[in-house]
């Protein structure tokens, strides 16, 4: 599935599929502070981008909730890992929305500083760490598009949603069409 919402010339998509798949110049991990590796997206980035990702991530000394830290991306097709460390969620009044609004505008920036034109987003925050993706994908859309509209230098960004269902609250909240 598939769908594209333009922003002056550039696009924002959604996507289902296999981030660690996507060909981008960097895509975007949803880590956990260690940056040690975990399960969900973060596992299967380290595991298909090798252990060249756990060695540059163990320099780093982790990153806290909110942040960013960017990698090299071993063996995917992409150039950079962004490892974006989003809130575990309690109630959705303990700082959550604007822990996870940060987690993805610090994402874009690390871009933006690195020169980098295409990033691929998982949902952060939405898997282990329990945020609803109802409340979760306002905040991602609006963070990003908000982004986009001031910061000409990045062309694309694709969410690459692993279900249908979560494909389809980014659809809804975003207001486009999908195709197949």
């Amino acid at each position: 599935m598939y769908a594209v919402f333009p922003i002056d010339g550039r696009r924002l998509e959604l996507v289902q599929g296999d981030i660690t798949r996507q060909e981008v110049e960097a895509i975007v991990n949803a880590a956990n502070p260690s940056l040690l590796g975990g399960g969900g997206v973060d596992g299967a980035i380290h595991r298909a981008g090798g252990p060249e990702i756990l060695a540059e991530c163990r320099q780093l000394g982790g990153c806290p909730p909110g942040e960013a830290r960017i990698t090299t991306a071993g063996r995917l097709k992409a150039r950079y890992v962004i490892h974006a460390v989003g809130p575990v969620y309690y109630d959705g009044k303990s700082g959550e929305p604007e822990t996870l609004a940060s987690a993805y505008r610090r994402s874009l920036e690390l871009a933006s500083e690195h020169g980098l034109r295409s990033v691929a987003f998982p949902s952060i925050s939405t898997g282990a760490y329990g945020y609803p993706v109802e409340q979760a994908a306002p905040i991602a859309l609006r963070t990003v598009v908000d982004y986009m509209r001031t910061h000409p230098e990045i062309e694309l960004v694709r969410f690459v949603l692993y279900d249908t269902p979560t494909f389809e609250v980014y659809r809804r909240v975003l207001g486009v069409q999908a195709e197949t």
